[in-house]
């Protein structure tokens, strides 16, 4: 491992699985669909095998965020992570998001946050600067479906990330 990559910083933007239709029960308490409990399963597994199994997970407290997560932890392997459930997540927007992430230990190398569109998206491509992939780019800025997610990296400390200072690397979607 070089010295950049013991320094790297990798923030992974996940929006959750495919949830219940919204009408019947409070928008926060939708369920995840059963396709969307498929999803998160192989979000997990695709996290996993890609090695960005996150020290820290930021997680909306909507029911269908926590659910993605419960669904893919599993996959992640032995090494639990440190959960932090968010109020703010729910209806943030991309600097309640950035305040969050800034917030990060400097231990932490690897960051999960679970949320909702089109914060994830718009906070992906806030973020995304130069050296970034320019098909990643373009499917964050119009937005991306349930259980997809961004990984973006920096050697950039956490309480440094604003505009442009990561590398937008991938954009995933493990197969519906």
């Amino acid at each position: 491992m070089t010295s950049l990559e013991s320094t790297t910083h990798r923030l992974v933007l996940l929006r959750h699985a495919k949830a219940e239709p919204a009408g019947s029960v409070d928008d926060v308490l939708r369920p995840l669909a059963l396709n969307g409990r498929r999803q998160a399963g192989r979000v997990g597994a695709a996290l996993a095998g890609a090695g960005l199994v996150p020290e820290l997970v930021l997680c909306s407290t909507a029911l269908r965020t926590r659910q993605t997560w419960e669904l893919l932890s599993p996959h992640l392997g032995e090494a639990a992570p440190e959960l932090g459930l968010s109020d703010t997540l729910y209806a943030a927007g991309v600097d309640d998001v950035l305040e969050l992430v800034r917030d990060a230990g400097n231990g932490v190398r690897t960051l999960l946050v679970v949320g909702h569109e089109p914060t994830m998206a718009a906070t992906a491509a806030f973020l995304a600067g130069p050296g970034s992939d320019s098909g990643a780019v373009a499917q964050v800025r119009v937005g991306v479906p349930t259980a997809t997610y961004s990984v973006l990296e920096s050697p950039d400390p956490w309480s440094e990330w604003g505009e442009g200072v990561a590398s937008l690397t991938y954009v995933g979607r493990p197969a519906a």
